[in-house]
């Protein structure tokens, strides 16, 4: 497992959830992509983002002005 943090401060909409969701193609499972935004929107495009790809996301810290998202990629095994 590696952990990698995205920093996308000063961008708009779409921007963050555009570079999060090609961050997440490289990532293994059970990589953590730390994604950290000031855009207020991400907290809606970011969690409808990881819906889509199934992988799981929680808000690690928000602040005024900053929202840093922790990401978790999804496990690939299947029985």
């Amino acid at each position: 497992m590696t952990a990698t943090t995205l920093d996308l401060t000063g961008l708009k909409c779409p921007l963050p959830a555009l570079k999060t969701r090609k961050a997440l193609k490289s990532l293994k499972p059970g990589d953590v992509l730390e994604v950290v935004c000031t855009d207020p929107l991400s907290v809606i495009d970011i969690p409808n983002l990881i819906q889509e790809t199934g992988d799981s996301v929680e808000i690690a810290e928000r602040g005024e002005s900053r929202i840093t998202f922790r990401i978790e990629k999804a496990g690939g095994a299947t029985i």
